[in-house]
């Protein structure tokens, strides 16, 4: 029998010891939880990264089977193989946001993928209200190209921006809606000069003859720019509300301004003097093909290295 004075001696370390027995259960049975959640994200985000990758390579084969052989069933099929790849990468950003506790666009790689993401989303639309699904195979190689860098690499481990909010995310969100769009404008027109010199050469094949009339592309590589003016230009504004919100100014010199700036006064000039007949054509896919060029170091040198609070977008 335990004496009157050791039982209050060992009562406190009793009661230690069932507190510490108490809250082991609660403990391992929330690091079991995460763990298991982890490993589900995991799992999924390969699902969907494979998915995706399976849907954009059929995509890819029927395009370029139909630009061979231009067979319309097989076209038919590489616009329903395109939607189903865009839906799985839309999950493939969603579990990539989920496994790195951030939005898509926190690291460069997931810049890449949203962009990519985007790039396809603006191309499916052009082709449906265009009703042309020649330029489908060039343009889903690039977002399966774009794709397979954003996801072979891990996110990086920069902290979150200091910005949050619907705004902001649709401040982004545009901004790379727009490169996406500029993007597609330039693969139009690089595709308008190429056919245009194989014309003038004569070297025609089966090919050419399935790839879009000039003035097609030229159409569509206006449409293309006017989705990247609306969205810069919404972007931008929205960019300005972030600014007054953090800084108390709806100004706060940024070199990414400048830019973003004179990217929105490019493409302006360029979808206005396309339509005169001084500038249509090669003059104007030309001018096209310069003025993503301006985006693409805006893109990357100045988000990488010269601007103070833009990243990856």
């Amino acid at each position: 029998m335990i004496a009157p004075n050791r039982a209050s001696e060992q009562l406190p370390c009793l009661v230690r010891r069932f507190d510490l027995s108490a809250t082991a259960v609660p403990l391992r049975v929330g690091y079991t939880v995460v763990s298991a959640y982890r490993l589900r994200t995991r799992a999924m985000n390969h699902v969907f990264l494979i998915l995706t990758i399976v849907c954009y390579s059929a995509s890819l084969a029927l395009y370029l089977a139909f630009l061979n052989a231009g067979k319309k069933l097989g076209e038919r099929s590489a616009t329903v193989f395109l939607a189903l790849g865009l839906v799985a990468h839309y999950f493939a950003l969603l579990e990539r946001s989920r496994g790195s506790h951030t939005v898509p666009y926190h690291d460069l790689y997931g810049s890449l993928s949203l962009f990519g993401w985007l790039l396809g989303l603006t191309y499916l639309v052009l082709e449906l209200f265009h009703r042309q699904r020649s330029v489908g195979a060039f343009i889903v190689a690039m977002v399966l190209a774009v794709f397979l860098a954003s996801n072979l690499a891990p996110p990086d481990k920069l902290t979150p921006p200091p910005a949050h909010g619907p705004v902001f995310a649709l401040h982004v969100t545009l901004s790379i809606l727009a490169y996406a769009a500029f993007a597609l404008s330039f693969v139009l027109s690089l595709m308008y000069l190429a056919e245009e010199q194989l014309l003038r050469s004569r070297k025609l094949g089966n090919v050419v003859w399935r790839l879009p009339p000039l003035d097609l592309l030229e159409r569509m590589s206006r449409s293309s720019v006017l989705i990247g003016l609306c969205s810069i230009a919404v972007g931008t504004v929205l960019g300005f509300v972030w600014v007054d919100r953090l800084h108390g100014g709806f100004w706060y010199y940024d070199p990414k301004y400048v830019i973003t700036l004179l990217v929105l006064l490019l493409y302006a000039v360029y979808f206005f003097v396309s339509r005169t007949a001084a500038w249509r054509g090669a003059r104007a896919s030309k001018f096209c093909i310069f003025n993503f060029v301006i985006v693409i170091l805006s893109f990357t040198v100045v988000n990488l290295y010269i601007s103070h609070s833009h990243r990856y977008f």
